[in-house]
Parts: structure tokens; C-alpha cells; sequence
């Protein structure tokens, strides 16, 4: 097929809106680079483009249950029980026209639009400190991080500040403090359990979770404050918690450096064997299946982890025959992601006068205390740690059904609140396996004549019995502040369903077992740099987000610093 090569040459590219590719849009252009910002799937603007933002229960036609033959067309998308609802099933791609393969069950997550999964993500943001970033150094696992904490501490602060993070200081160095709005309140169960673990424990603290929600009264472009609807999934029409959407892609616009391309899928960064550089991208789009070039100074891959090593992959020249900047071998390998689903619940006797205001998007957050390089934290059956996402709550409505209570008694039941049942869920570490990897099939190829992706990865012995504690664990601290009728829970699933997949292009400090280098840019390539979860050495038991965006903002003041040297 004839390529067409667009006259327009850019500054830079950065290929995908989402997170990262959002945060790479805003500083580039904010720093005077044209900038053209490529997203394979459709326009959403902020606002407008959100459907079901205000719609209740009623409003759906099955009460938010999709129907069969939406099911089907979402097989794999539907396996993490909510992402499918009717409220949310427009944001997910459609399995038949979008599939991938599994050597091993794999739960890949996937919205195609501009914003990715900014829309649909669980805000919670916490940073990683040096216990993460020096874990593989020191236990032998995968290969050192490039950077440390202090590296990536100022951009941490530059993206919370632009962001808006909720939360409490705590003083802990296994999870750093950052620049907070003020924190989201426990209810009366939660308070009652942080009390207790307070007197029953020396090392662990519970707090509410850290998440990007405007809560004070600091004014930010376009966005308000959270309103404590719980609809944060649908897109948030008051811009109150973040996304590309509502954030970072209107601040890119705003400076007029940024050309927006949506329908663009990005399947090839060009390589000039002669120049020795990237040149830029070759593209499909995808309503004409019409065959585009265009050329920039550099170029940003932040399409998702997954995404982007499989068009590094793709990319294959003379130089490169195993895929762009792959001389490592270890494109498409260690494929981490967070293990969920292990943890208990019980229930508590009185409060029954308390209850809470409002539907507060967040939960409660109990950072690491496992193997924190003290004597009193080792736990020798596993390395590494996690922490525990969670909350409290009342019993609702279909507690009483199950009754059969009938004319004015459902009445009185439907009014008056069940009982009180506080969760843990632990969230755990994965380590960096070498055979946990991606691969391409250029057998099965999708609607735009592409390879499809192939996963092989499983959780291993070290996950399997961080596990077993996280759920030891949760039964003895509900146990030791008075809860009762205790219920474990085990559901293991497979990577994917914590939809924190990364580290198919890890940095590092050697080109022969990496990648990336310390400032995200291809060891052998350094005009491309890849900055989403694709770059991650290790996966910390934080979520990732953060990480990802803080990343970014530094990657992209290297990249122009550079630009600008190589211009003068």
C-alpha cells in the first residue's frame, strides 16, 4: 500500500493520550515544541463526550446490566466484573475486532480513545521510595533502576501539585509523603480499625487512600472540586478528578503547539540506519486503513505498556532486525502487574447511629510492612510487600430482599441501614520474571493487517505466598479490633486483572539487559522515549500511575533541553 508522507514536520511526536502520553503532550509543548499528539482511537472531549455522566439506575434500559450480546462482544474486558457495566462498557474495546491471544490467561484492559484509561482509572496515587527503587539491586531480581528516589522526588511534587492528590502525611519512608489537598474522611468503622491498629501494632498505620481528586479550594483551569458522586469511571463532567481529558490535553491545546490526530494507529517508528536516529512514525488510519508518514525530531511512545513494545517490536530495520533500540533481547519480557484479590472482611456490632455523607470515590489505604529491611519486618517465605486497599460500609437494599419482607415491613427495611462490614483486600508486588513476556503473532492478524499480541506470563511461587500472608494478616487485624464473622477471600485470576500491566521495555543501566536508560530514551535510539508503564524495572506494590506521570514530566524537560542544544 502507497504511504503518504504528510509535508508537516514536527518538533516531536507522542504517540497515545492517555496518562503518560497526556502528561508528555502537556511539557512539550507548554515548552514551545510543535507537537503532534497521535491517538489510534476516536475523539472524546472533556464534557461533552462523557454519556452516561449523569444517568441513574433507572435511566439504563437494563438497570446497568449489559445485555447478552454485548457480553459477547466483551468476553475478556467483562473478566474484572466491573469495567463492563452498562454505565462503563463504551470506554472498553470490543474483543472481536480488537483480539489477543494467551499462551496463559492474561486480563488486558483496554480503552481505544483519547484519554485511554485516564477516564476509567482508580485515581489512587502513592509514590515508590528507594525500598523499591533499590529492591533488585538488593535482592538479585531483574536488574538494577537507573534512578533513586531523589531523582524523580521534584517531579513527583511538580505532578501532584498540577493534578490535585488527596491525602495524609504520614512520615513513612517506605511511602513518601507528598503535596497533598486535604484528605477524604474515614467513616466511624474505618476510624474505629485505625485506632485499633494504632494499639495492637507499632508498624502499621491505616490512612485514606492518596488519590488524584481535587478536594480544597485551590483553583485549577477548567476543574472543580469532587462532588462525592462515585461515578468516576463514566468521566467526570466537573473535572474533579484527573485525566487527560479534563487536564493535560487542554493545556497542550491551549499554548497552539498541539495537533491532535485521533483514528491514527502508530505500528512503526521509523529508524535511519544512516542518521543513526528515528525520524518518525509510520500510520494507519483507522476509518480509511490509508497509510501515513510523519516525520519529527522526536518521539514520545506512551500507547500503554503493552502497546508500545509492540510497536517497538514492529519496528524492525537493518540495524534493528529484533525490533527498535532491542539489542537487549528483553523487549516484550518481564511483564509485571499487581496481584489482587486475597484478603478478609467482618462484620462489627454497634455504630448503628453513625453513618456517612455522600458516595466518597475512594477507599482506605494500609501501606507495606512486610521486608522492610529490618529485622522486625522480614517475612523469609517471600521478598518484597504489599499493602491493603479497602473501606467500610452498610449493608444495602438487597440485604432485605433476601427477607421477603413484603408491603409496609419492606417499607420500614428498605430505610433503615444494615449493618456495618469493613474489607481488606492486599495489594502485592510482582516480581520482574524474565519469562513473563509478549510476543507477536503475525499469523493471526487483526482488521488493519497487524500482528496480534501474544501473552505468556503467570503469577509464581513468590506471589502465591505473599498471598497467603495478605490473608493471614487481614483475618488477625479484624480480628484484633473486634470484627466478626470473618470471611477470607482468595481469588487469584491472572496478570492483567489489576490492569497495572509494565515493564516490557524496562530501563536500566547496562544497553545488554535493558531497554531504557535513566532518562527514558532508548539506550541505542536517544531521540525515542518511552515513559509509560512499558519503562517499569520493578513493579512496587504502589499503584503505578504516578510513577508513570512523574516519569514523563521528566523525560520530557531531558528531551527538550536537548532539542534545544542540538538547535543551537
Amino acid at each position: 500500500m502507497k504511504e503518504t508522507i504528510n509535508p508537516n514536520t514536527y518538533d516531536a511526536i507522542v504517540i497515545g493520550t492517555g496518562i503518560s502520553g497526556g502528561w508528555a503532550a502537556k511539557e512539550l509543548c507548554e515548552k514551545g515544541l510543535k507537537t503532534l499528539v497521535l491517538e489510534r482511537g476516536r475523539m472524546v472531549k472533556h464534557i461533552e463526550d462523557y454519556p452516561t455522566a449523569n444517568l441513574d439506575p433507572w435511566d439504563f434500559e437494563l438497570r446497568g446490566t449489559p445485555a447478552l450480546i454485548d457480553k459477547n462482544k466483551q468476553l475478556k474486558q467483562s473478566r474484572t466484573g466491573y469495567t463492563t457495566a452498562e454505565h462503563s462498557r463504551h470506554w472498553f474495546v470490543n474483543d472481536l475486532k480488537h483480539p489477543y491471544n494467551e499462551t496463559k490467561r492474561f486480563d488486558w484492559m483496554r480503552g481505544y480513545h483519547v484519554g485511554g484509561r485516564s477516564i476509567m482509572w482508580g485515581r489512587q496515587s502513592y509514590r515508590l521510595s528507594d525500598l523499591d527503587f533499590e529492591a533488585n539491586k538488593k535482592d538479585g531480581h531483574g536488574v538494577d533502576w537507573p534512578i533513586r528516589y531523589k531523582d524523580l522526588a521534584p517531579w513527583y511534587d511538580k505532578v501532584e501539585e498540577y493534578i490535585g492528590v488527596s491525602g495524609e502525611k504520614l512520615g513513612l519512608p517506605q511511602l513518601p509523603d507528598g503535596v497533598f489537598e486535604p484528605p477524604m474522611e474515614l467513616n466511624c468503622v474505618e476510624a474505629h480499625l485505625k485506632e485499633k491498629l494504632s494499639e495492637n501494632y507499632s508498624d502499621r498505620v491505616l490512612t485514606i487512600g492518596r488519590t488524584a481528586h481535587i478536594t480544597g479550594d485551590k483553583s485549577r483551569e477548567g476543574r472543580n472540586k469532587c462532588f462525592y458522586r462515585n461515578r468516576c469511571i463514566r468521566g467526570c463532567p466537573f473535572g474533579a478528578y484527573f485525566s487527560s481529558n479534563s487536564s493535560t490535553l487542554p493545556a497542550a491545546e491551549r499554548t497552539g503547539n498541539m495537533t491532535m490526530r485521533p483514528h491514527s494507529i502508530v505500528h512503526e517508528i521509523i529508524y535511519n540506519d544512516n542518521l543513526k536516529k528515528a525520524t518518525g512514525v509510520k500510520v494507519i488510519d483507522a476509518e480509511t486503513k490509508e497509510s501515513l508518514v510523519f516525520n519529527a525530531e522526536i518521539i514520545f511512545c506512551c500507547a500503554s505498556t503493552v502497546a508500545s513494545a509492540a510497536i517497538l517490536m514492529q519496528s524492525k530495520s537493518k540495524r534493528f532486525p529484533n525490533g527498535l533500540g532491542n539489542d537487549s533481547g528483553e523487549l516484550g519480557h518481564n511483564i509485571m502487574d499487581h496481584h489482587l484479590g486475597a484478603g478478609a472482611s467482618g462484620v462489627i456490632d454497634g455504630f448503628k447511629d453513625n453513618y456517612y455523607k455522600g458516595r466518597r470515590p475512594n477507599g482506605i489505604y494500609i501501606p507495606r510492612f512486610r521486608n522492610l529491611g529490618t529485622k522486625a519486618t522480614e517475612k523469609k517465605e517471600f521478598v518484597r510487600g504489599y499493602g491493603y486497599q479497602g473501606g467500610a460500609g452498610r449493608g444495602d437494599i438487597s440485604d432485605h430482599i433476601a427477607e421477603l419482607a413484603y408491603g409496609a415491613e419492606l417499607k420500614e427495611k428498605i430505610l433503615e441501614p444494615g449493618g456495618w462490614r469493613m474489607g481488606l483486600g492486599g495489594f502485592g508486588e510482582c516480581l520482574p520474571y524474565h519469562d513473563n513476556k509478549m510476543s507477536l503473532d503475525y499469523h493471526k492478524l487483526d482488521a488493519w493487517g497487524l500482528p496480534t499480541v501474544t501473552f505468556d506470563a503467570e503469577w509464581k511461587e513468590n506471589e502465591l505466598k505473599m498471598r497467603e500472608d495478605m490473608i493471614q494478616q487481614a483475618v488477625e487485624m479484624l480480628k484484633n479490633a473486634g470484627f466478626k464473622d470473618i470471611k477470607t477471600r482468595n481469588h487469584i485470576a491472572a496478570p492483567g486483572i489489576g490492569i497495572h500491566e509494565m515493564g516490557t521495555a524496562r530501563m536500566g543501566r547496562d544497553p545488554k539487559t535493558s531497554v531504557l536508560n535513566k532518562h527514558n530514551q532508548i539506550h541505542t535510539v536517544p531521540n525515542v522515549y518511552v515513559t509509560d508503564g512499558a519503562c517499569m524495572t520493578s513493579s512496587g506494590c504502589q499503584n503505578p500511575s504516578l510513577t508513570y506521570m512523574a516519569l514523563t514530566a521528566r523525560a520530557a524537560n531531558h528531551a527538550v533541553k536537548q532539542f534545544k542544544k542540538n538547535k543551537s
